[in-house]
């Protein structure tokens, strides 16, 4: 059993991480704005209550005690980054090297930074022009975490989904992806909570998709 932090616990994929962390049989802890949209009660599970951006001290008492952190921090469905991830990353940091912490398994996105080559077309037309305004911001973060001195390990999923828990995805470094490139969100919750036990990718950028 490890103790979990888990960023971005209320978005789809953190509820998943949430469940599946639970599954596993280990402590988790849950870092929510507004905790009426977390969904799973457990035993297990332990609720704090921050914002990434607008108070360091919240989040700097939940990291206390923690084993690891899952990060699945994300605008969603919303188009404008908020910098978002570029205000909350020096912060999760800080909060790390403060208490202690040394494991981060960061969720980003398919095609991010030097990966972009390497994106299916369509991902790179949504990237271009959808998503112009939250590509940059996950680069930063991506840059910021890398050049940290923590465990990291940054996983960019291809498509996100609603779809089943498969555990038929494909990992990797490099990854040759299909046309229209996707993986469950409940599929990427399942490699992010494996991480926190496997060191294979440890300061490593991994892929995702099926």
């Amino acid at each position: 059993m490890k103790r979990l932090l888990i960023l971005g616990a209320t978005g789809g994929t953190g509820q998943q991480v949430v469940a599946q962390a639970l599954d596993r049989g280990h402590e988790v802890t849950a870092f929510v704005r507004d905790p009426a949209k977390l969904q799973t009660r457990h035993e297990r599970l332990h609720v704090a209550v921050g914002d990434m951006v607008e108070d360091a001290g919240p989040l700097e008492r939940a990291m206390k005690g923690e084993d690891a952190v899952i990060s699945a921090l994300g605008r969603g469905l919303v188009l404008k980054s908020d910098h978002l991830i570029q205000r909350s990353v020096p912060r999760m940091l800080a909060a790390m090297e403060s208490a202690g912490v040394a494991r981060l398994i960061f969720t980003s996105a398919i095609g991010v930074g030097d990966a972009f080559s390497e994106a299916p077309l369509f991902s790179k037309c949504l990237i271009r022009v959808i998503l112009k305004d939250i590509y940059p911001d996950k680069l930063i973060g991506e840059d910021l975490i890398r050049k940290s001195d923590r465990d990291w390990t940054i996983v960019q999923p291809a498509g996100l989904t609603n779809g089943a828990l498969t555990r038929r995805y494909r990992a990797g470094e490099h990854v040759t992806h299909r046309s229209f490139a996707t993986v469950s969100r409940a599929d990427l919750a399942h490699f992010l909570v494996s991480q926190v036990d496997d060191r294979s990718y440890v300061r490593k950028i991994v892929q995702l998709d099926y």
